[in-house]
Parts: structure tokens; sequence; C-alpha cells
């Protein structure tokens, strides 16, 4: 059964500091349409203009990832896009008063939190996943960096990191379903090195951190009292009693996971990677990744669907068929010239793939348009129905005994012209388990992989012969 998208029941919001810029600011996330996608509203500039979630609009990936539309920025968008992914919410209008997310906690938890208190609501059109059909392999071997995308049904992530720090050491995460973001990588907070606090507080960053918002890695042993101080001065935080005692962690801060560091890695992986537009089946394996890492694999991931998007459905008409004509004249009470079906490919718990050769041969040509033959819709319609019919008695037992009828008709769309000369391909799914006799599928028709006709349709299974 094809998973449906889905948003929230009801708006949220949060209210917090930029990480980078100190500022106060109001976000809110809001219901969308299906289709919609993550967007963000700078809902304090003129025009509140939108900036759609998009690797292609990445402008920025120096300690957060930035994304800039009609004249206007957002800043730091991971961890609320990550919470999104995570929460499995398709669609969202994310709105807010400022030019950054606010930092929270430093990880995705206080997202979720509010998510989960919101509800979520199916919608009506279904996830379209990007999913792969070969190993996408992506590095910068001047920066170390590595991604690998291999197939797979779930969504998995792997991730290793690398600092040559004496303190992080080498440490590895691993999420093996979406499934898990909420109780394994949602709480991991963002970290940082102290040698680069004084750093990035010289240059007008980190004017929202806080011990609260952020893990400080200590590499040094020594560390004067009097780089405290100054530390301290340059932070704004003269009132924060900060102590360093050894190699670790400022302030002796409890680490969630011992390898929370790789985990919000992982989780910084999530949010950058929503930025494809789709969600994702594949199983992607990151060494010594950072936003500009993640981004630019999300790129190649973007171009890589629009490539198969572009190529149209693949299917595999070389193989053995399961079921040939003669099989399915023993299923389907159909004769020439209405029997529509010339092979069956597959059929899983869920699905079916049959095929339609339409030659010049067919007795309707003569009477539909004989010199310009179109093979009528009706019949197209007809076709898949007769596919679905024996994905629907191929689960009974002497399905020679069974008749199927079609009971209702949905949602019928014809994309393009079926010529002679076509071969069809048709793929049904279920859209609800089978009950009482009634199979409810969706199917589309493909010519040369692309659409050219698609239906939902509702039938009955009936024991009519002894």
């Amino acid at each position: 059964m094809a998973d449906k998208q889905r948003t929230l029941k009801a708006p949220v919001k949060l209210v917090g500091v930029g990480l980078h810029t100190g500022e106060k600011v109001t976000l809110e996330i809001e219901p969308a349409p299906a289709n919609h996608g993550y967007k963000f509203q700078r809902v304090d500039l003129d025009g509140q203009p939108i900036i759609k979630a998009d690797c292609d609009l990445v402008v920025a990936t120096d300690r957060g990832t930035t994304l800039e539309a009609n004249d206007a920025r957002v800043h730091t968008t991971e961890h609320v896009l990550a919470a999104l992914y995570g929460c499995q919410v398709d669609n969202a209008l994310i709105k807010v008063d400022g030019p950054e997310i606010p930092i929270m906690d430093g990880s995705s938890s206080l997202f979720v939190a509010a998510l989960e208190s919101a509800g979520y609501e199916d919608q009506s059109e279904d996830r379209v996943y990007l999913e792969l059909e070969e190993n996408i392999p992506w590095e910068d071997v001047e920066k170390g960096i590595e991604f690998l995308a291999v197939p797979d049904e779930n969504y998995r992530l792997t991730v290793m990191v690398d600092y040559k720090s004496p303190v992080l050491g080498t440490q590895h995460a691993t999420m093996y379903n979406i499934g898990e973001f909420k109780s394994e990588i949602a709480d991991c907070r963002t970290f940082v090195f102290l040698k680069e606090l004084e750093f990035l507080a010289q240059n007008n960053l980190i004017k929202g951190g806080d011990l609260d918002n952020a893990i400080v890695l200590v590499e040094r042993e020594n560390v004067s009292q009097e780089e405290i101080d100054r530390l301290a001065k340059v932070l704004g935080k003269e009132d924060r009693g900060i102590k360093i005692e050894g190699m670790g962690v400022l302030n002796n801060v409890k680490l969630k996971f011992e390898n929370e560091p790789a985990r919000h890695k992982l989780l910084d992986i999530v949010g950058d990677l929503a930025l494809v537009g789709r969600p994702i089946k594949a199983h992607i394996l990151g060494a010594r990744p950072g936003h500009s890492g993640n981004v630019r694999f999300a790129k190649v991931l973007k171009d890589y669907m629009k490539r198969k998007e572009k190529q149209g459905r693949n299917f595999d008409l070389t193989k053995e068929p399961l079921y040939n004509i003669n099989d399915i004249e023993k299923m389907l009470p159909h004769r020439y010239p209405f029997l529509m079906v010339d092979k069956i490919m597959e059929i899983h718990d869920e699905s079916i793939i049959g095929v339609k050769n339409i030659t010049m041969n067919e007795p309707i040509f003569q009477g539909h348009f004989p010199s310009n033959p179109v093979f009528p819709g009706v019949l197209q319609i007809e076709a898949m129905a007769q596919v679905g019919g024996i994905f629907a008695l191929s689960k009974v037992e002497d399905p020679h005994l069974y008749s199927t009828y079609f009971m209702k008709i949905d949602g019928v769309k014809f994309k393009q012209k079926v010529l002679p000369g076509d071969t069809v391909v048709f793929e049904l799914t279920l859209l609800s388990p089978i009950r009482r006799g009634l199979v409810n599928m969706g199917g589309v028709g493909y010519v040369n992989g692309k659409p050219v006709v698609e239906a939902e349709m509702l039938a009955q299974v009936i024991k009519d012969k002894e």
C-alpha cells in the first residue's frame, strides 16, 4: 500500500534566539497542502517572501545552512528541517520573524516535541520517494569528505567523524531507519571546539551561543584562568562561571550518548538532505561530513532524481514473464477480441505489473480513427482493470471458479496518445487491504517509461462457478 503524504493537524509556535545572530525570534510551523514540501517565510520582511527548502537555493554553509530566495535569507535551517523529516512530515510552512531559525537547545528535540504535540494528518496524495537503481558515490578529496548512497528499502544513515582530535577521536553513528530519528538522533546537540570559540565570537558569530545549547569540547590539559576569563568576556558570559577541568567537555556537561557529536552530524545530514525535496529510500554513508559536503551531495542526489524523471519508469520486459498468455487464459474469462493482457511480469504482496502490446491488427482500429489509429482510453482502462483482476484472482484458490466485477473507477487521467507499436506496461498497487473480496487498487500505465493513463479502481471477486 502506498504511503500517503502528511502534514500537521495544527500550527505550533516556538520562541528562542538565533545561534549566530543572538536575536530573539518566533518560529511558527503551519500545516501545508499536499505536494507543498517545506517552505520558509520571512514574515518580518515586506511582502513576507517565501524561500523554498531546496539545495539549489543554499548560499552559505559556514556553521549552518543558509537559504536565499526573493531577496530574503534564512539561516541555520538544518535542525528544524531534520525534525520535520525525522517526524515524516512531508508538507509544512515554516514562518519566522527574523533572519535565523532559533537554536533552542542545539538539537532537534524541542522542534520534535512541538510537532508531536500538534499531531499529524494524512493527506490524499501518495509520497513520491527518491529510490536508487545504482550506487551514487561522491567525494571531495582535498577535504577528505566522502559520501555513498546505496539502494535500500529504508532511509538508513551511517556516519563517521574524524577531526584528528584527542578528545573526540573517531566516532561512528548509525540510524537504521527514519523511525529511529526521534529516540536515537533528535536529542543530540551541536558541538564546537574551545579553540574555535574566540575566532567565531570575533567574527560576529555565535552571539546566541550558550553552554545550554552547545557542547564545547576542550582538547588541552592546561588552559590558564586568564584564557578562560578572556574567552568569557568575548562571549559575554562573565557571569556563567566557566570551568575547565582537563580535556573533555566544558563545564563537565553530561553527554546524552557517548557518540553524541557523531549523532549530531547525522542529524545535520538528515536536515541538509531534506533539501533534495523528496523522502529518500537509500542507505547513505558519510565520512567527515559537514554542511558544505551535505549540501553538495544533496545536489548530486537531486541531479540523479531529475535524470531519472526524464528517463521515466524503467521496466525489464526481457525477462521471463510470471504468467504468459496461456496462463492468463486459465485465469480470466476474456477471449479475443477482448483479452487485453499479453503477459504478467511480476506479482507482489501489494502490487502487479502487466503488459499489453498494441498492434495495427487490433480490430478496434477498423472503426476508431482508421486513418489516425489511436487506442481508445476506455480500452486502456479495461486493460488496466484486467491486470487488476489477475492480481485479485492470484489471491484465491481455484481462480478459474471466480469472476472479477468492477464496482467503481475514480481519478482517471489520460496523459498522451497510445498508438499501434506501443507497449503499455501497467503497474497497479493496493490502496487498502483486501476485505470481503473487495480490492481497491491504484494503477498507472506507462509507454517508454512515461505515464499515459492513471486511475483508481474498486473491484469485487466473487466465486460464481462450480
